[in-house]
């Protein structure tokens, strides 16, 4: 895809934070974006744009690829009454979303506008990264650098991110009387998930972000319908740290199986960008023109950064406004100044690699 242009055109704070809270108030989760996909749509025709929604329901304003600027439209689900409260100096806008990606998202659409820089507006990242897995496969080229949406702080630069790798074991024994010694299809799914945790143990003073993490999250288990067998399903998850890969990881979890079968799906490889490429330095700059102190930050989960880093040999990091332990959260909240003041970031950032 050839890179459209487009003159830098003036938001106003006060439009940025309107779009701002129109986006958390719209529900988006995943599968649900349209709505909010329309809202920004309307932001960049109001300004004179090439915009429109693409075949999975990204919204897609090329432009100058200096730069591409791009968070995710879709929020996780949750119904958090949308508020601005006033406290003190400050005020604080409430809402699913506020943080996890919607305050990011509306911070690069004003950025991106006034700059003139490439946006997206990405589906399906707290799903399965439908929309960035499209975007890759969708452009012709690489941008020349990529700054990927999700909150950091006003301050923080996000440089890696784990891989994950996710499978499902299936595992079936003939049905018997409990009191029989055979372990049947529960016990061999309980006993290999074990021995995976025991080989992926991380040592008592090593960082999460540098450890393998193993997690069940489903598992469903009993007598068939017809009474004959014993069945067992469990869905695992298992993060990589940037020093291992993927299949490496596979391979040590499938050595521990002795019984039953493990089918493996999303396989998010793991990022680690180096501090001192030109987008690293341009927000090290940009922040403290915001009378702040850069901070370098690796986060344990996986986000669309991951897959932009495997299919794109440029550089990236991810930033935005907002506290990520506030992710998903049923308090999930925003400060207004830290919007703005990212929105300021974002946009010397935008100016910096255009120019270079």
């Amino acid at each position: 895809m050839s890179a459209s242009t487009s003159e830098p055109a003036d938001v106003s704070l006060s439009e940025a934070r309107e779009l701002l809270v129109d986006l958390v108030s719209i529900p988006s989760p995943t599968r649900e974006e349209r709505k909010a996909a329309k809202r920004l749509v309307d932001f960049f025709e109001a300004h004179d744009r090439e915009v429109w929604i693409d075949a999975v329901g990204n919204v897609r304003a090329p432009a100058d690829d200096s730069v591409l600027l791009t968070s995710h439209i879709d929020t996780v689900p949750g119904d958090i009454p949308v508020e601005v409260e006033e406290t003190g100096d400050d005020e604080i806008l409430w809402g699913r979303g506020s943080v996890d990606a919607t305050g990011p998202l509306a911070a690069m659409a004003a950025a991106a506008v006034r700059t003139g820089v490439s946006f997206v507006g990405v589906v399906g990242e707290e799903v399965d990264s439908k929309g960035s897995r499209y975007l890759v496969a969708d452009r012709d080229d690489a941008p020349n650098a990529v700054v990927n949406g999700e909150p950091s702080g006003t301050d923080g630069i996000t440089l890696g991110y784990r891989g994950l790798i996710a499978g499902t074991y299936v595992a079936t024994s003939e049905s018997g009387h409990t009191s029989r010694p055979d372990p049947n299809a529960i016990q061999h799914a309980v006993r290999w998930w074990a021995g995976v945790e025991k080989h992926f143990e991380g040592g008592e003073y090593e960082p999460v972000f540098e450890q393998v993490t193993t997690k069940p999250v489903d598992i469903e288990g009993g007598v068939s319908e017809d009474g004959l067998s014993v069945e067992a399903t469990m869905a695992v998850q298992l993060r990589v740290p940037p020093a291992l890969d993927v299949e490496t990881v596979r391979e040590a979890a499938e050595a521990e199986l002795e019984v039953g079968t493990v089918t493996w799906k999303d396989k998010v490889p793991p990022v680690m960008m180096s501090p001192r490429t030109e987008v690293a330095r341009a927000f090290r700059v940009a922040i403290r023109k915001e009378g702040k102190e850069p901070r370098l930050v690796r986060k344990t989960g996986t986000s669309d950064m991951n897959i932009y880093a495997g299919a794109w040999d440029c550089p990236m990091v991810t930033y935005g406004p907002g506290n990520s332990d506030l992710d998903h959260a049923p308090d999930e909240r925003l400060s207004l100044s830290e919007f703005d003041k990212s929105v300021a970031v974002l946009e010397r950032v935008s100016r910096t690699l255009s120019e270079n």
